[in-house]
């Protein structure tokens, strides 16, 4: 599985739902709410080999109340 997070950013006031849609949708190991820039931050696992763009673009983009979001790839874990 390969791991990666998703920064973020909702409209205004809407930060707790989208965390909750994102929760009822099973997509999502964790979910943080953060300080600063963006609202949320979101660890997903996807098979290996498997397109990171097209998970975050069906997946994560469709959730209402999603203004901006941006994709961290990670490599390896210490």
């Amino acid at each position: 599985m390969t791991p990666f997070f998703v920064m973020i950013k909702c409209k205004l006031g809407e930060t707790y739902q989208v965390a909750n849609a994102i929760a009822d949708a099973e997509i999502a190991s964790e979910i943080y709410s953060t300080s600063g820039d963006y609202d949320l931050l979101v660890k997903f696992y996807i098979e290996d080999g498997a397109d990171i763009g097209h998970f975050v673009n069906e997946k994560v983009h469709p959730v209402p109340d999603i203004q901006d979001t941006k994709t961290i790839i990670t490599f390896k874990a210490f």
